[in-house]
């Protein structure tokens, strides 16, 4: 009788507010034998801490934790991927179904991606659940549209080079910006264009800041800019 592996779900779970989690995913999270979460302490993750609003059960599960180093060193990030698809492999060997929980989409710049990639490559069987991204959440927020008619939308890594990047036309999404945030708000005073930025959207410290002035230099890592463009 031939060994049944188990099946790995990256489901994304919004922004911040539990109740933008989707029908879909709440299905999969009730369904699973484990789940995982990118950190040291599953319990401590904001993944965690956004689904067990609106599944106190989630506790109850089997949990896993992988972590996932925040640096943009290859040696070291390619260290931690290999480690956390082993693991997450060897529950799958077990015939163990796991869901994946990280925040926003797991299509947009998620850590989930990474896992998901070599997983597919040794084998294994894994799919996507999407969430509501954070750019489309804090529009909503903010009551405003992010394009119209022929308006281009760009989603940037602001912990990059931007300056290029902003000179482009239409409006602009600017993700992890709150390491450069002091360098990202000189370019945006300079640029004329309308400026919102959300801290932590949809949670219980969630902070709202109109032009590139109002925005702080030590910003968290739950910072999203949007800059429109004046008509």
């Amino acid at each position: 009788m031939e060994h049944k592996k188990g099946k790995l779900t990256g489901i994304g779970v919004g922004p911040g507010d539990p109740q933008l989690l989707t029908v879909k995913a709440l299905r999969a999270i009730e369904a699973c034998d484990m789940a995982v979460f990118p950190g040291e302490d599953p319990k401590e993750t904001v993944a965690y801490k956004i689904v067990e609003q609106v599944y106190p059960q989630l506790g109850d599960k089997e949990l896993l934790a992988v972590p996932m180093p925040m640096t943009k060193d290859p040696e070291k990030l390619e260290k931690s991927h290999k480690e956390g698809a082993d693991r997450i492999a060897g529950c799958l060997e077990e015939g163990k179904n796991l869901v994946f929980l990280t925040l926003g989409d797991p299509t947009v710049y998620s850590t989930y991606l990474y896992v998901h990639k070599r997983l597919l490559e040794m084998g294994y069987q894994a799919e996507i659940i999407s969430g509501i991204t954070s750019f489309c959440a804090v529009a909503a927020r903010l009551n405003i549209g992010l394009v119209e008619k022929a308006q281009q939308l760009h989603v940037i890594p602001a912990s990059y080079q931007i300056e290029e990047a902003l000179k482009l036309e239409g409006t602009k999404v600017l993700m992890k910006a709150g390491r450069k945030m002091k360098q990202v708000k000189e370019i945006l005073r300079t640029q004329g264009d309308e400026v919102y930025m959300i801290e932590n959207c949809g949670m219980a410290d969630e902070k709202i800041y109109y032009g590139a002035d109002e925005i702080p230099e030590d910003a968290g890592y739950y910072s999203l800019i949007i800059v429109k463009e004046r008509v």
